[in-house]
């Protein structure tokens, strides 16, 4: 398990932490809004990714008035940008890696109208308007 993974928290110190009844909390994870773990005898205990959670929705509720349906739409949102970010490196990555196992420079250089890395061909541009 990765350490911020790691439930650390019970629910008094992250209540204590952001200030907040732990009411509230409770009624974050009803919403579905934020899932600790439980230890054998069902304490709620949250790890740093349900506190950097919290704090994403505490400043959504606090600092910009957005309801709890709003939230729950921001965050996944988040999360599902954060997949296609990953997704997109990730393919990025590999297409890089195709591109360096199939082209040599050599290959590069035939490939007509190519300018070789280190030169710079500058094309003059005109700046007189058409009329003049």
């Amino acid at each position: 398990m990765e350490d911020k993974q790691r439930p650390k928290y019970s629910i008094s110190v992250v209540a204590q932490m952001f200030e907040v009844h732990p009411q509230t909390l409770r009624l974050y994870e009803r919403e579905g809004l934020v899932k600790p773990q439980r230890t054998d005898r069902n304490t709620r205990m949250y790890c740093d990714e349900d506190v950097e959670r919290l704090k994403s929705i505490l400043n959504l509720t606090q600092q910009m008035g957005v309801n709890l349906a709003g939230v729950e739409v921001v965050l996944r949102m988040r999360e599902q940008m954060d997949h296609m970010r990953s997704n997109m490196e990730e393919l990025l990555l590999k297409l890089r890696d195709k591109i360096e196992r199939e082209f040599t420079v050599r290959d590069f250089e035939e490939i007509e109208g190519l300018v070789p890395m280190g030169e710079k061909q500058v094309m003059p541009v005109d700046f007189e308007d058409e009329n003049g």
